[in-house]
């Protein structure tokens, strides 16, 4: 039984639409991953440093926060298909020009423009699979994890693909790449005449206009707490393994296998998650997620060595669980014909944060170690757990009055 069916009639195979956007999320990860992998091999070659040039990419990953909110608006009022297409296509360019430049000015330019393209996929690919997706929970957890795996692989093959053919292959060949399924995307996916006109403006439970303001507000704290945690976390996360791991002195390779299978875990999370959504009310399941985090931070903040790692596989189980009922909770409140808008807002709140998160970890870490770090992750997952338990009460009385039963 496929995982996905007409819906709201688009002219192509709902099928072929979730393949043509999990492959999307895959390339949108790996390709902003590839400028901190091949800098090692840049720096030497324009005679910068390590910081100079990594430097280079700030205008990248702040563009990708910032262009969603265009981005998801253009998907509602324009193209959700075409602006998939202008995602591959520009990436695609955006990575080529990367690859050719000779001057710092040319690469900053070149990766300020991938951020912008890049930033199109979260708010317009999570819409168009939702359109489409009668198993909302399974769906948006393969699309969570083909995510994971664009962002696992890429300083593996980047470092692969500079080893034999140079730097700047790393760019133009991915480049290629995206260049060509824009193109066949284009051909193998077509746009539904009667698209707008088919999308609804009730979402499924109806928020109570009473409520609105606090409801949007709380969700908007959610994502500002979940990003937050989930940066520096995932930032930290390989620092903590070779601080906390006993007192030896590791490798950086099992450093980096370690810190990956706790990623791992964390992926495979999202498909359980997937599968509890479609059994159980989505806030329930958000609350679990959410308590999860704590329960993991606590014990890793108490331990070292192999019980640190438990904790932290917990933790990140809890934080990828999270997005996966993050998106179905917001399809689930919004309705279609401004859904795009929504996960706009939700992806800049939530990718905006980045820059604050990494910044606090380095001070607290600079005054106190990991200490001081572990006690802010905890406070803030403390809090998200409050707000989240705070916005199922409200979804349960909505849901209830609106006599629709869970997903």
């Amino acid at each position: 039984m496929s995982d996905l069916a007409p819906g709201r009639a688009p002219a192509t195979d709902p099928r072929v639409i979730a393949f043509f956007i999990n492959w999307a999320h895959a390339l949108d990860h790996y390709v902003i991953l590839i400028f901190p992998t091949a800098v090692l091999a840049i720096g030497p070659e324009l005679g910068l440093a390590y910081g100079e040039m990594i430097g280079l990419s700030t205008a990248c990953f702040v563009a990708f926060g910032i262009f969603a909110l265009p981005a998801g608006w253009l998907g509602d009022h324009w193209s959700r298909r075409n602006m998939i297409a202008l995602f591959f296509i520009g990436c695609g360019l955006s990575l080529i020009a990367t690859g050719f430049a000779h001057s710092q000015l040319a690469l900053t330019i070149s990766m300020l423009s991938l951020g912008v393209f890049a930033a199109i996929y979260h708010p317009v690919g999570t819409t168009m699979l939702i359109a489409v997706a009668t198993r909302r929970g399974q769906a948006l957890a393969m699309n969570g994890v083909a995510g994971n795996l664009g962002a696992a692989l890429a300083a593996a093959i980047t470092a692969g693909i500079a080893a034999f053919a140079g730097w700047r292959a790393a760019f133009i060949v991915p480049g290629i790449i995206c260049v060509l399924s824009g193109f066949v995307f284009l051909r193998f996916v077509s746009e539904p005449r009667d698209a707008k006109e088919q999308r609804t403006s009730r979402p499924e439970v109806q928020i109570d206009p009473k409520l609105m303001v606090l409801f949007v507000s709380l969700f908007a704290l959610a994502v500002l707490l979940g990003g937050l945690l989930f940066t520096a976390v995932t930032v930290s996360l390989p620092k903590i393994v070779d601080e906390r791991m006993g007192g030896t002195s590791l490798p950086i390779t099992l450093i980096g296998s370690l810190a990956t299978a706790v990623f791992i875990c964390g992926a495979a999370t999202q498909l359980v998650v997937g599968r509890l959504v479609e059994r159980y009310k989505p806030v329930g399941v958000f609350v679990g997620t959410s308590i999860l985090q704590v329960i993991g931070l606590v014990i890793a903040w108490a331990t070292t060595g192999i019980p640190m790692l438990v904790g932290l596989a917990i933790a990140m189980a809890g934080i990828y669980g999270q997005i996966t009922v993050n998106d179905v909770v917001v399809a689930r409140f919004t309705a279609d014909a401004w859904r795009g808008r929504v996960y706009a807002v939700r992806f800049f709140l939530g990718f905006g944060t980045a820059g604050l998160a990494v910044a606090v970890i380095g001070f607290l870490h600079e005054h106190g170690g990991f200490e001081p770090v572990f006690q802010a992750m905890i406070a803030m997952a403390a809090a998200f757990v409050v707000v989240i338990a705070w916005i199922a009460m409200m979804a349960y009385r909505m849901e209830a009055r609106a006599a629709l039963p869970a997903e």
